[in-house]
């Protein structure tokens, strides 16, 4: 979770981008969720690696997160960013037994997984046209053979999702010391995870994939929006709407519980988020974050950031959380 969240600015320039509400939920809890409802043992522990600049609020947020699914959390700063690779080792003291590596910045849907013992490692995948960006995983069978890192010429259309099964946590800590070692790196200087997990395959490790069903980016404000639709299509709204009075709603609307909609047209594409108040407006294609409030408004293709207030603005808008447009 250390990085900056650049390309989602100026929404997350005061929220960390992971802890940022997709559809009702922040990006963290949608994954501790998938993972709880997945994995064959429960999650007993959650290691937050933070950047430096984390406030007191998202460790409040993580907090309660942690307590909802009855998890301990700790926490880890990554003070200088240098890679996926070194982000983990951050957390060496806690990199024993078995766990999961997830980048903690994009929105997934997989199947349960059984019989994790098979394998040392487990490496979730997204079968995607253009692999050249990501990382990828080479597999003869249903084995993993080599892990190549945004490969310049088509070896695999298998690109990893930054999701990972680590049966000894251990292993994965020594082959990333290996990579400090030998100053193995890439691009920038930077120490990557899969340079890491490619030494574990050839010290005899068994690796093997899985893939996922959804795999949805939120790193960019466009894909941003595009997951919220993607979600709002696929999680209807199926709690009450007690704030809802004297409004239109055409769906798919996601409306937070203590939202307030009042004299409005809503939809399809709009997502309101707890707290959020919106009177005498008309909104589509939208995100209203949360306890922001919008009044005698127009707006498509917007996000409002949270604990903003926007009055009478027509149009696209964007704009970060605690701002105020007249």
């Amino acid at each position: 979770m250390a990085g900056r969240g650049k390309r989602l600015r100026p929404q997350s320039s005061i929220t960390p981008k992971p802890l940022m509400t997709v559809r009702g939920q922040c990006m963290v809890e949608r994954i501790i969720e998938k993972f709880t409802h997945t994995l064959p043992r429960p999650i007993t522990d959650g290691i937050f690696i933070l950047g430096p600049g984390f406030d007191r609020k998202a460790y409040e947020i993580l907090d309660a997160v942690c307590q909802r699914h009855k998890i301990r959390p700790h926490y880890v700063i990554q003070e200088e960013a240098r890679g996926t690779a070194h982000a983990v080792i951050c957390a060496r003291n806690f990199l024993e037994g078995e766990g999961v590596v997830v980048y903690a910045d994009t929105v997934f849907d997989m199947d349960p997984v059984h019989n994790l013992e098979r394998s040392d490692v487990v490496a979730w995948i997204k079968e995607i046209e253009d692999p050249s960006r990501f990382g990828v995983a080479v597999r003869e069978g249903d084995q993993v053979t080599a892990f190549v890192e945004k490969p310049k010429e088509f070896i695999s259309n298998e690109a990893l999702i930054g999701i990972y099964y680590v049966q000894h946590l251990e292993k994965l800590k020594a082959a990333i010391q290996v990579l400090f070692d030998k100053n193995i790196c890439g691009n920038g200087g930077e120490y990557y995870l899969t340079d890491a997990f490619d030494g574990m395959l050839k010290d005899g490790l068994v690796f093997r994939t899985a893939a996922v069903n959804a795999w949805l980016d939120c790193g960019t404000l466009d894909a941003f929006m595009d997951t919220t639709r993607y979600l709002l299509d696929h999680e209807p709204q199926r709690s009450p709407r007690p704030g809802c009075s004297n409004s239109i709603l055409h769906e798919p609307v996601h409306i937070a519980e203590d939202a307030i909609i009042e004299n409005s047209i809503l939809g399809p594409y709009v997502s309101v988020e707890a707290g959020a108040h919106v009177r005498n407006s008309i909104l589509r294609d939208s995100i209203i974050f949360e306890s922001a409030q919008v009044q005698n408004s127009v707006l498509r293709d917007s996000m409002i950031g949270a604990h903003s207030i926007i009055t009478g603005r027509p149009d696209k808008v964007n704009v970060g959380d605690q701002s105020h447009l007249e």
